[in-house]
C-alpha cells in the first residue's frame, strides 16, 4: 500500500514492506538491468538480521560500496532491535552537537529506483519498510517525489517554494523577535509586525513555551486512537491557544507566527531534519535574546559552521554539495526541475 508518511498527488501507490525479499523484488521490477547488484549480509550475533546492499555496478562508487560492505560485515552487535535506526547508528559516526541528519530514508520504491540510477547506494534491512539512501546531502532532503510527477514548470515552483519555506521556518521567529527587541530599526511600513500588547510574560518565554506545546500536541496525537487524533489535536490547539491569549500568557502574534513555523516543518518529509531546524531555531532565539544583533549574527555563523562541517555518510562529499564545492550544473538541477532527456539511439 502507499506509504502514509510519503504521499504523492500523482504517481505510484505502492511502497516497501517489512519483508526484505519483497523489497528487493519491488526494486528489480523497476530496474531490469544486469548492472543492478544486491549483496546479502547478516548482522547481529543473536538476531542474524538480513541486510541487503543494493547499487548499480556501473554507476555507484565502487570504493564506497567495498568500504560499506566491509563495515557491515565487521559489525559486532547482539541485534538490530530498531531495524535501520540501529544499523545506521552502528555504521555512521555522528557528533551529538550536530543535529543535521546524514541518511535519507524512503518507503517509496520509485524514489529508491531513481536514486539507484543516480549512483546512490541503498541499504535494505529486514523487518523494516524504510530503506536507507547513501550518501545524502542537504539538498537531497529538500527534494520530493511530487516534484517529478508534475511538468517541469510546476515541479520547479514546488521545489523553490519548499526551499523558501524551509529556510523561513529556521529564521522567521528569531528575526521577528530581533525586530520586536529593537523597534527603532523597523521602518514605518512594517510597523504592523510589532505587537501592541506584549502579554504578561516575556516574548522569548512565549515563543519557547509554544515550541514545547507544539511537540506536546504532536505526541498526544500520536498516542490518540486514529478516529479521534485529528479532531482532538485541532480542537486542543484551538482551545489552548484561545485560552492562553485570553488570560494574557500569549499574544496573537506569537500564536500566528508559531503556527506558520509548525506547518512549515511539514513541507519536507524528514522528521530528523525538521527537529534539526527546531533545535537551531531555539538556539538562535536564545542567542538573540542574550546578544541582540551580535547574538543573532553569532547564531547564523554557528549554523553555517554546523552545515559546513557535517559530512555525508561516505565522508568524501560535502554536506552542502553542489554548493560547496560549487558545481553550477548540479546545483541548477537541485533547484530547477529539468525535463527528462531521451537516449540517442542513432
Amino acid at each position: 500500500s502507499e506509504p502514509e508518511g510519503d504521499l504523492v498527488m500523482r504517481g505510484a501507490r505502492d511502497g516497501f514492506v517489512e519483508t526484505l525479499i519483497y523489497n528487493t523484488a519491488l526494486i528489480r521490477r523497476r530496474i531490469r538491468h544486469p548492472a543492478l547488484t544486491m549483496r546479502y549480509l547478516s548482522v547481529g550475533e543473536q538476531s542474524r538480521t538480513d541486510v541487503c546492499l543494493c547499487y548499480m555496478k556501473d554507476r555507484a562508487d565502487a570504493g564506497y560500496v567495498r568500504a560499506l560492505q566491509e563495515k557491515i560485515s565487521a559489525l559486532r552487535i547482539d541485534a538490530l532491535s530498531m531495524g535501520q535506526e540501529s544499523l545506521m547508528e552502528s555504521l555512521i559516526p555522528s557528533h551529538w552537537y550536530n543535529p543535521f541528519p546524514k541518511v535519507r530514508m524512503t518507503e517509496r520504491r520509485d524514489m529508491a529506483a531513481a536514486q539507484l540510477l543516480e549512483g546512490s547506494i541503498l541499504v535494505i534491512c529486514d523487518n523494516t519498510p524504510q530503506v536507507m539512501v547513501l550518501p545524502s546531502t542537504m539538498f537531497d532532503f529538500l527534494q520530493e517525489t511530487n516534484d517529478f510527477y508534475f511538468p517541469p514548470l510546476t515541479g520547479t515552483y514546488l521545489r523553490l517554494t519548499r526551499q523558501v519555506i524551509f529556510w523561513l521556518a529556521l529564521f522567521f521567529t528569531p528575526l521577528w523577535y530581533l525586530l520586536v527587541s529593537n523597534p527603532g530599526v523597523v521602518p514605518h511600513c512594517l510597523d504592523f509586525l510589532l505587537p501592541q500588547d506584549m502579554g504578561r510574560i516575556p516574548i522569548l518565554l512565549q515563543l519557547l513555551l509554544v515550541e514545547f506545546l507544539i511537540d506536546g500536541l504532536r505526541m498526544a496525537s500520536l498516542n490518540t486512537p486514529n478516529m479521534l487524533s485529528n479532531s482532538l489535536s485541532v480542537v486542543g490547539g484551538l482551545i489552548l491557544g484561545d485560552f492562553a491569549v485570553d488570560i494574557g500568557w500569549l499574544i496573537p502574534e506569537v500564536i500566528l507566527y508559531m503556527a506558520f513555523v509548525a506547518i512549515a516543518n511539514f513541507t519536507q518529509r524528514s522528521y530528523e531534519l525538521g527537529y534539526a531546524v527546531k533545535f537551531l531555531r531555539i538556539l538562535l532565539l536564545v542567542l538573540t535574546a542574550l546578544g541582540n544583533f551580535w547574538g543573532f549574527g553569532i547564531g547564523i555563523a554557528l549554523i553555517l559552521v554546523l552545515l559546513a562541517t557535517n559530512r555525508t555518510a561516505n565522508g568524501k562529499r560535502s554536506y552542502l554539495y553542489p554548493l560547496i564545492p560549487f558545481n553550477g550544473k548540479a546545483l541548477l538541477s537541485m533547484l530547477v526541475r529539468v525535463r527528462k532527456k531521451t537516449l540517442d539511439r542513432s
